[in-house]
């Protein structure tokens, strides 16, 4: 069984079938990186990330991620032919039964450097090119809410909880030769450019976690640095379920929405995947793949709609526009 062949930029919804594979058109190559996160459930006995020259059960394994709850774990391997190499193995922590993680797996001109929760992991070297490296497959006792490759031209923005990476690569995303994009410690608040502005079907697409100590967050689009906020999206956990969003327009604010009919996607110590999508009228807003709320524009968007900000109580992960 191979499973679901996911698009390389586009989460899975949550929980994905597995076993799930995603494609990695031309390789992978340094600078590029390889998202995963999901919850391992609670009585497990393993589960497993290849970096696979195919999506087949058979093809050739250039990294094996594999966490062995049972023996206490986790095993990193290759496979060539048929044959398994050498392994190296290290304890499990901060894999844990029941617990939600997170994964990043980049990829440098001598191996895979591993980070599990913001933590560096393990580092595994190149033996096999990256560049065979054509599907990313998960398999195991897990609920899967995200699996992506990073660098296919997209703005990156994380490894794992603390570390935030930059590539602002065009089509095709870095060079072959370019060097590994810098990592360092940066919490937010976090602000951006967004190339050509919120013209109509341009997606933001925001992953990130909320802290057991969150009070709120917010998330504000702005018509320039320090100008109008068409859209401030606000997560307040202090109050329960509210997630306010409100305008700020000629020096004043405008009145807030706070109704969604469910319950916050928003919650302490949960991971979330948020996807805001301008249209010609509204916003679209979706968590999880499912939609959240509408917003109105109040004042037209368009190029001039151009900063990304973020603040608070949250933790990036990957951001994309």
């Amino acid at each position: 069984l191979v499973g679901t062949f996911g698009d390389p930029l586009t989460p899975p919804l949550s929980p994905q079938p597995l076993p799930y594979v995603a494609p990695v058109p031309g390789g992978l190559r340094p600078g590029m990186a390889v998202y995963v996160q999901g919850v391992v459930t609670p009585q497990p006995d393993w589960f497993r990330v290849n970096l696979a020259t195919g999506p087949q059960e058979e093809a050739d394994v250039a990294l094996h991620v594999n966490a062995r709850f049972g023996a206490g774990v986790s095993v990193l391997n290759s496979r060539r032919g048929g044959h398994w190499g050498d392994e190296q193995r290290r304890d499990l922590h901060p894999l844990c039964p029941g617990g939600p993680f997170e994964m990043v797996i980049s990829v440098t001109p001598e191996g895979y450097r591993v980070l599990v929760n913001g933590t560096f992991y393990e580092e595994f070297p190149h033996r096999l090119p990256p560049e065979q490296v054509t599907a990313v497959n998960v398999d195991g006792d897990l609920e899967l809410h995200s699996a992506s490759v990073l660098g296919l031209g997209a703005l990156r923005v994380g490894f794992g909880f603390w570390g935030i990476c930059w590539d602002l690569g065009g089509p095709g995303g870095v060079s072959p030769h370019s060097e590994p994009p810098l990592c360092a410690p940066q919490p937010v608040p976090f602000i951006a450019t967004i190339p050509g502005g919120l013209i109509p079907k341009k997606t933001i697409i925001i992953k990130g976690f909320v802290p057991h100590h969150a009070n709120r967050f917010h998330i504000n689009l702005r018509a320039g640095p320090g100008g109008d906020v068409v859209l401030h999206l606000n997560p307040r956990m202090d109050e329960g379920d509210a997630v306010v969003r409100n305008s700020f327009l000629g020096g004043g604010w405008g009145h807030e929405e706070r109704d969604i009919g469910c319950c916050s996607p928003f919650q302490r110590g949960r991971y979330f995947d948020l996807s805001i999508r301008c249209g010609n009228h509204r916003f679209k807003v979706f968590v999880e793949g499912q939609p959240l709320f509408d917003f109105h524009h109040r004042v037209p968007a368009g190029p001039h709609v151009d900063v990304l900000e973020i603040e608070g109580d949250v933790v990036l992960s990957y951001v994309h526009f």
